[in-house]
């Protein structure tokens, strides 16, 4: 095949992902209007071109939904114990111990958005710190645009392994989900989840150095854009604290993907990080001499606005912290208990599938194993819930009319994206007449050829613009790790650093991911602002994927 020809085919594979990008931030439309014109593009391109037969795209189709529901059915888990914990009133009391700790907003900053933002991803994921962090912050006296960034650049090292690893559990394993990369693991003689693991650890890795700097980071970019001398050195000035922060959670993070794999870095590094630095910030250690505020003149600029945070309906009675962060000890504790080997749950768990093994006779399949998925260890923390935190029939009937309502906004968009990832992934040259190979494998053909041997310092940007568009580093994961793991093969370089920075860059892609954006924006009353919001954000993330990109080049090689 030509080179002309090579670089045509790749045009037109990319082309679904560009006409995302197109409606998404050229023409504004929702996710929920775009990804089912993407998803149609991307059938017609199958059929037409690469001649994809129908049964294949029937039965990519009817994967794709079904994993749309396994990550739905996660998502959903995680905005009921959200919505559990606001009507309950336990968010206020979470609210209150903050509050306490230190009136430097910089410090602020790195405790509610670096840590407490990094607990929620693990917990949670999808999006959900910009969320909670944001108005949170903005309680405290933040401006609306501040309390906002914040959110947003925190979404970054914690994401990959957010949601107790779902990008890499399921976007990850998802996307190698390929013959091409079954016959690779074969001639290594390693499973599935063993590679799964090594790609684990080089995330861990890559975000541990990358991330480092990124409270830095937060502090300086809240001095330069919203202090009163707009300068950046008042926010370097807390350099010791940030960096002591940094080290409190990358340092476990890094050690629990080695030794227990994707569900526990982000989940349980924060947790450690906040149990060593809150107690140190309350005795005075490493916080900066000078306490920093914001200027006069920012409220102006950024005016802040009151947040609709509901508290409890009950008593006025603040409730006890250990009862209000209950809740997130128990959902540790269940996933902990489902997963380690010695408690011997995983195997049974994990073995209860529900689900197609053949769809239509094509040999794919799908299967879900609901008992295993985290959204049942949210679910069941959400009921203990109830009893720990003594709420009311009404209080639980609206935590899930509240999550139900929520989930929506969601479900479309997911129920196209997928299939959409599904059908681009099985359109290969076992599934079609035209010899071609998938649409993944013919972008990894035109890319070798373009870059070459430096393709791994370019890999971050792929996986960030797959989130930028997809508003996810689980799909941005799905789509693209099997072109990453190919691209990489043609190259001659480590699949498993290049999979692996996809999904760093991924994760740093969330900073400016439109959906964020928007979602964290409402939820203090910026809406329309999202484009100040991404000016700013996209510095941090211009930082995570050229350090994340020269890493990848020396770890490849």
């Amino acid at each position: 095949m030509e080179r002309s020809e090579i670089l045509t085919l790749c045009l037109l594979a990319l082309s679904p992902l560009v006409t995302v990008g197109i409606l998404l931030v050229g023409f504004r439309l929702p996710a929920k209007r775009a990804m089912p014109v993407a998803y149609a593009l991307t059938l017609v391109l199958a059929f037409t071109v690469w001649k994809v037969h129908l049964s294949i795209l029937a039965a990519a189709t009817i994967q794709g939904v079904l994993l749309a529901i396994s990550l739905l059915y996660i998502v959903f888990g995680a905005l009921l114990l959200l919505a559990t914990l606001t009507k309950s009133g336990a968010v206020r009391s979470i609210r209150a111990v903050f509050i306490r700790i230190s009136p430097d907003r910089r410090v602020q900053a790195i405790i509610i958005g670096w840590l407490f933002g990094s607990f929620i991803e693990g917990a949670a994921g999808f999006g959900t710190p910009a969320a909670v962090a944001a108005p949170l912050l903005l309680t405290l006296g933040f401006p609306a645009m501040a309390a906002v960034t914040v959110g947003l650049i925190i979404q970054s090292t914690c994401v990959s392994f957010g949601a107790v690893g779902t990008p890499i559990l399921i976007g990850v394993a998802g996307g190698l989900d390929s013959p091409t990369v079954s016959s690779y693991l074969s001639t290594l003689q390693i499973s599935a989840d063993q590679y799964l693991h090594q790609i684990a650890v080089w995330v861990a890795l890559i975000h541990a150095i990358v991330g480092t700097l990124i409270p830095l980071f937060l502090c300086a970019i809240l001095t330069r854009f919203f202090g009163e001398k707009k300068s950046i050195r008042e926010g370097l000035r807390a350099w010791r604290y940030a960096l002591f922060a940094s080290f409190s959670f990358t340092i476990p993070y890094f050690l629990f993907a080695y030794i227990l794999g994707p569900e526990f870095p982000s989940l349980l590094g924060s947790a450690i990080a906040m149990a060593i630095v809150i107690p140190a910030t309350r005795k005075g250690w490493f916080v900066p001499d000078h306490v920093w505020d914001f200027g006069a003149g920012v409220e102006q600029e950024t005016p802040s606005i009151k947040a609709e945070i509901p508290e409890s309906e009950g008593s006025d009675e603040m409730m006890s912290s250990w009862r209000a962060w209950s809740p997130y000890a128990l959902v540790a504790a269940l996933l902990l208990f489902s997963r380690l080997p010695a408690m011997g749950l995983k195997p049974i768990l994990s073995n209860l599938k529900w689900g197609p093994t053949d769809i239509l006779g094509t040999g794919i399949g799908q299967q879900i194993a609901p008992f295993y998925l985290p959204g049942f260890m949210f679910i069941v923390a959400c009921f203990i819930t109830y009893l720990l935190q003594r709420m009311n029939l009404k209080q639980v009937g609206e935590s899930w009319v509240i999550a139900g309502k929520q989930l929506g906004g969601a479900a479309v968009a997911l129920l196209f994206a997928l299939p959409m990832v599904r059908v681009f992934i099985e359109s290969g040259i076992q599934h079609n007449a035209s010899g071609l190979e998938s649409m993944p494998l013919t972008l990894a053909s035109g890319v070798a050829a373009v870059a070459g041997g430096s393709w791994p310092f370019f890999a971050p940007w792929i996986g960030a613009l797959g989130a930028f568009v997809a508003g996810s580093n689980t799909i941005s994961n799905l789509m693209f790790s099997l072109f990453q793991f190919s691209t990489a093969q043609q190259i001659s370089a480590s699949p498993a650093v290049v999979v692996a920075t996809q999904a760093v860059g991924g994760a740093a892609g969330n900073m400016i991911t439109v959906h964020n954006v928007v979602a964290a924006s409402a939820t203090v009353g910026l809406l329309g602002r999202e484009g100040d919001l991404i000016r700013k954000t996209v510095i941090p993330m211009t930082y995570y994927c050229l350090f994340a990109g020269a890493l990848s080049y020396c770890f490849a090689y």
